[in-house]
């Protein structure tokens, strides 16, 4: 949810929920609620600001975790279903008996609820005199309860249905029995042995050829039309006196339907008061659930600029794992500048305080052991990086653009939050931005909580007025951040100190130090082990694909159809394939191809002065019968196959 604060007549939307993950908190809510109503409340739900009902809704919210631990679960109902129900009724339509079951099933719950909040006088619990102002409409329950059973009116709703329904059974019994008796009769007429049920009529199966044989009408007829459906004329009487009976038992359904939505339309006050009486306790006793959720506590509230936080802890994080934070600010400090290593827990530290704040103010108990936390009149910070790529805005200049925005809202009343002040720029030009941001936090009065790392910050901090520093704590012999807070001492952000202990040799400590604090900072820094040296690894080598180191005009040597010298023996032959990437070449000679290396092969006549530019070679690489098969096979399919001497291979 997006909080709204007027101010000046100009609407200002702050995501800040988002930011401090208040929504998820949220979410947890809305999944503890049962009604719409009530879910719908817990996502609109902002912080109060008025002290009164702020200290109430925190009282409920004790009253109701009390409740659920002394009685257990409180049996509620999603009532939506149940609201356009009774706006039917009030229209004056019938109800359907589905429909009343689903009142009457209201109406348990809420006789239960009274029996729940009844129990609850016993341990003197301000919630359970709730009861007092539910009513069960136990005569209205019962009627709906004796006359409606499984979705349909029952047997016994009244006497006249319950006569008109025997009288239906009687019919039906007596209408097969008589078209059983009409079977066995005429069994050399029948197509089967058993009567049958078509359009809602009783019927023999009838052989076709035996028609006439048959007194009665044509129902229906089979797939083939050998077999007629055919009712029994003696069958037909008792229908129309069926049809008669069902007529007067729906007339007495609606009857007592009718008179049924006329009570429920007549009690539509009583049990719309009722589900608002439920919807109201479903969000408050929602809270006490989120409260045993969380292991929460009720805070006390104050109007005095104080906010004290004893085992404090982030509610999303796992207990087990969560460090408690000890935090105190007010009286003479409203501004706490926290230092000290990266992923030491300072944004998850500020984050605890303002989100434990928010919970507070908007009638929740928090996560600490104790806690005393005072009402702010808006929430303001700036965390994350910001960076927006649609609107062009850098880290830096989404930080400025939510810090003016801050700025603009902030008052002596107002809770800030900042994380990583004056990041995302020259160093020299950050520092002196978040100095006089900070001076402009401390004109305001407000209520914050800073985090930084540069050195000049702390030195203001400890000179400026009304703000104090805060360091989170390191642990130097495991390297790891211990997670707790220290205010009145300024932090350190152990860089050095840390790629000294990782082993980053001690040259390139040397150049890092100077770099930072200049030729005497070297002198002054112990350093924690023997100079070293960054050792090379081995690694992996990238492959690269061979390639053919041969000479290039090797391979143009020699064309298909040269004759050449093959040596020792001086062999004239004619080149049947070129040269290939290791240099061999195929020479043709006579009975058999032999494949030889370049350098033993000498040209003798090219094969431009022996043939023409387009002769076919084939005629003399191959066999005529093997020149025929290549030619039937380019003209049409032949199961011929080309063969070759093992010596011409």
């Amino acid at each position: 949810m997006i909080i709204v604060q007027v101010r000046k007549g100009k609407v200002v939307e702050v995501n800040v929920e988002k930011q401090i993950e208040f929504d998820k908190i949220k979410e947890r809510w809305i999944s503890l609620a049962v009604t719409e109503w009530a879910k719908e409340k817990i996502s609109k739900v902002s912080f109060c600001l008025d002290e009164g009902a702020l200290r109430k809704q925190l009282h409920d919210t004790t009253n109701s975790r009390n409740l659920i631990e002394k009685l257990g679960t409180p049996p509620l109902q999603n009532l939506s279903e149940i609201k356009d129900i009774l706006t039917i009724a009030e229209k004056g339509d019938c109800l359907t008996p589905y429909q009343l079951e689903r009142v009457e099933n209201v109406l348990v719950v809420i006789r239960r609820l009274k029996g729940y909040l009844d129990r609850g006088k016993m341990y003197d619990n301000p919630l359970a005199y709730y009861e007092e102002n539910l009513d069960a409409l136990e005569e209205l329950r019962g009627d709906i309860s004796r006359q409606i059973r499984g979705s349909m009116v029952d047997d016994a709703a009244s006497k006249e249905l319950g006569q008109i329904r025997s009288q239906i059974v009687k019919c039906e019994e007596q209408m097969k029995q008589k078209a059983e008796q009409i079977m066995r009769s005429n069994k050399e007429s029948m197509a089967d042995h058993y009567c049958t049920l078509r359009n809602g009529r009783i019927c023999v199966p009838v052989k076709k050829e035996c028609r006439l044989k048959i007194s009665g009408s044509v129902i229906d007829k089979s797939a083939t039309g050998n077999t007629l459906f055919m009712e029994p004329a003696s069958v037909a009487k008792y229908y129309e006196e069926l049809q008669s009976l069902k007529i007067c038992e729906e007339n007495e359904v609606y009857r007592i339907l009718y008179i049924l939505t006329a009570m429920v339309a007549e009690s539509n006050t009583v049990i719309n008061e009722n589900m608002a009486m439920i919807e109201k306790l479903d969000f408050i006793l929602s809270k006490g659930k989120l409260s045993i959720d969380l292991d929460a506590v009720e805070p006390s509230i104050n109007t005095e600029r104080r906010i004290v936080l004893k085992d404090a802890r982030y509610p999303l994080m796992d207990k087990r794992l969560n460090v408690p934070l000890q935090f105190k600010t007010g009286e003479t400090v409203r501004g706490i500048v926290i230092t000290g290593p990266n992923t030491g827990g300072k944004t998850v530290a500020i984050k605890t305080v303002m989100l434990n704040c928010i919970m507070a103010q908007c009638g929740l108990h928090v996560t600490c052991k104790e806690a005393d936390i005072c009402m702010n009149n808006s929430y303001l910070c700036d965390i994350g990086d910001g960076q927006n790529i649609a609107e062009n805005l850098s880290t830096f200049s989404a930080h400025i653009k939510n810090v003016l925005e801050v700025l603009s809202e902030v008052n002596k009343d107002s809770l800030v939050i900042m994380d990583e002040l004056g990041s995302g720029t020259d160093p020299a030009e950050g520092m002196g931005i978040a100095v006089a941001i900070l001076e402009e936090l401390r004109k305001s009065g407000a209520v914050f909580l800073v985090t930084t790392h540069y050195p000049e910050i702390k030195e203001y901090a400890d000179k400026a007025q009304d703000i104090m520093n805060a360091r989170m704590t390191f642990d130097k012999e495991t390297l790891q951040p211990t997670y707790q807070m220290v205010i009145g001492e300024a932090g350190e952000s152990c860089a050095f100190y840390i790629a000294d202990r990782l082993g980053m040799p001690n040259e390139m400590l040397r150049v890092a130090i100077k770099a930072a604090y200049g030729e005497k900072a070297v002198d002054n820094y112990f350093f924690q082990k023997e100079d070293t040296i960054i050792e090379k690894k081995n690694v992996t080598q990238i492959s690269k694909e061979k390639k053919f180191r041969g000479n290039v005009k090797h391979s143009t040597k020699f064309k298909l159809g040269d004759c050449v010298l093959v040596y020792p023996d001086k062999k004239i032959g004619i080149v049947c394939e070129p040269i290939n990437e290791k240099g061999v070449l195929r020479v043709q000679l006579p009975g058999k191809k032999i494949w030889i290396n370049h350098k033993r092969v000498k040209l003798h006549v090219a094969a431009a002065e022996l043939y023409p530019a387009d002769y076919d070679f084939s005629i003399i690489f191959e066999t005529v019968e093997n020149r025929k098969i290549r030619h039937d096979m380019e003209r049409k399919y032949t199961d011929q196959v080309i063969t070759y001497d093992k010596g011409s291979i």
